[in-house]
């Protein structure tokens, strides 16, 4: 597999520059000075071009066949099915056995048994192997009109830096990593990170207090923290650092605490504290994938803890990506070359199967919304759609709601002709909403998927 070396790594400092730093070369970019992304109608000529295929094709077996067709084969067979698109859609380092092993009644679901794969391979690795200029990641910062791109090859490189900076610090296969940061490409990188080398990430939504990070910790056994001084959020700087502190202080397991920069502001250090792009800077940015079992453990991600004691829900590896790919492509309309718009908090379960996980396994370019529907006014989802072009906007009742509350101009002044799917997910959406949302944002032209979910699992309606 082709591999590439880098000499930058990107963090972003403050509201006017791009901070490129590797080892003692660094440089400081304006961001006025960056190329925005540029679109016309559904396609995004600066990213990729829409003719090329950037999603795996189906077996002969299955090629040609219409979705109804596909879905009636999956119902009526479903071995023969999710075993021949497991086959062309991952890439496998051991072929699997077994396609299924489930008995829903005792709870016993174990899928491409004997199979071994790495999930940041299928993410990274296959596409960096084609196409490694191709933009994986739009993070929309806080700041309007201050969008990153980040590259597969760019994304992998920070990926396996990442990688090796745990590896060396004692983080190995089977460890628990707690990631308490805003959306950010160094938050996506962290998430892959444990992915590559076999650790377990926890992300935990970086809005909840001390004591609510401090349970989550303490039930999974993390091992380390990655965090960032500060996250950015509607126009207010958020401490995330000190939350950590206080965290740790009744967390025993955790040896590490590794912080990103989000800007120049000081942060108090402490024993356990490293700098996380310090110590990127001194590692290699090829790091060789741990060989997982398809049912290894993948992620755990915790309730909210509303209706009791938070719960960890447990997403093994092979089967999860496989889903998360599959649904991101036929429940939303992927096509190669579309701008993908999932304005989730990766602290969530849409963040983990919408923002990153699908749509990198799709090769496709996923946004990253790091800001509030209202900031700096209501109508930043819709000027964020006009300038990056988003083709599928993802997004909750709730938000949908809050911008009911203002007049339609705020949707109407911004060109959304980009759109062909709309998104909701989370709680039920209701009649109004879902009237807006189709009506006023797609004009009655685009498809509205409803999404909701149980136990952690995604379904469509």
């Amino acid at each position: 597999m082709a591999s590439y070396k880098t000499t930058r790594l990107i963090d972003v400092i403050g509201k006017t520059s791009v901070f490129f730093k590797y080892g003692n070369y660094q440089r400081i970019i304006p961001l006025n000075s960056l190329t925005h992304v540029h679109c016309q109608g559904r396609t995004v000529s600066s990213i990729c071009d829409r003719k090329t295929n950037v999603t795996p094709n189906l077996s002969a077996h299955l090629a040609g066949r219409s979705y109804t067709e596909l879905y009636q084969l999956s119902v009526k067979d479903p071995d023969t099915f999710w075993g021949l698109v497991a086959k062309e859609r991952l890439t496998w380092s051991k072929p699997f056995d077994q396609v299924s092993d489930c008995d829903i009644i005792n709870g016993k679901i174990n899928w491409f048994l004997g199979g071994q794969l790495n999930v940041s391979v299928n993410c990274l690795d296959v596409h960096v192997a084609k196409h490694p200029d191709r933009v994986a990641l739009i993070w929309e910062r806080d700041e309007p009109a201050t969008e990153i791109q980040v590259t597969y090859r760019e994304l992998l490189e920070t990926t396996c830096r990442l990688a090796n900076t745990l590896k060396r610090h004692g983080i190995n296969k089977g460890d628990r990593v707690a990631i308490y940061m805003t959306v950010s490409p160094i938050a996506v990188a962290a998430m892959l990170a444990c992915a590559r080398i076999g650790a377990v990430h926890t992300v935990v939504f970086a809005g909840f207090s001390s004591e609510a990070l401090a349970g989550r910790i303490q039930d999974a056994q993390c091992k380390a923290v990655i965090t960032c001084n500060q996250g950015a959020r509607g126009g207010r700087l958020i401490d995330l650092k000190p939350t950590v502190d206080t965290a740790v202080l009744n967390c025993p397991t955790v040896q590490h605490v590794f912080v990103a920069q989000r800007n120049t502001n000081s942060t108090p250090m402490g024993k356990v504290d490293i700098l996380l792009e310090e110590a990127m800077g001194h590692e290699s940015a090829e790091c060789p994938p741990e060989p997982m079992e398809s049912e290894d453990m993948l992620f755990m991600l915790y309730t909210s803890g509303s209706t009791g004691r938070p719960k960890g829900i447990v997403h093994t590896q092979a089967g999860y990506l496989l889903y998360a790919a599959l649904t991101h492509q036929y429940v939303f309309d992927y096509q190669p070359g579309d701008v993908f718009g999932c304005v989730a908090d990766i602290g969530w379960v849409t963040g983990h199967s919408y923002v990153v996980y699908g749509p990198l396994c799709n090769g496709a370019t996923t946004v990253l919304f790091e800001s509030t529907p209202v900031y700096p006014n209501p109508g930043r989802y819709w000027e964020m759609v006009q300038r990056l072009g988003i083709n599928q906007f993802y997004g909750a009742p709730t938000a949908i709601r809050l911008l009911l509350k203002y007049d339609e101009s705020w949707v109407k002044k911004y060109d959304r002709s980009s759109l062909k799917t709309l998104g909701s997910v989370g709680e039920p959406i209701n009649h109004e909403a879902w009237e807006w949302f189709y009506n006023v944002v797609g004009e009655g032209q685009c498809p509205l998927v409803d999404t909701w979910w149980q136990t952690g699992k995604p379904r469509s309606g």
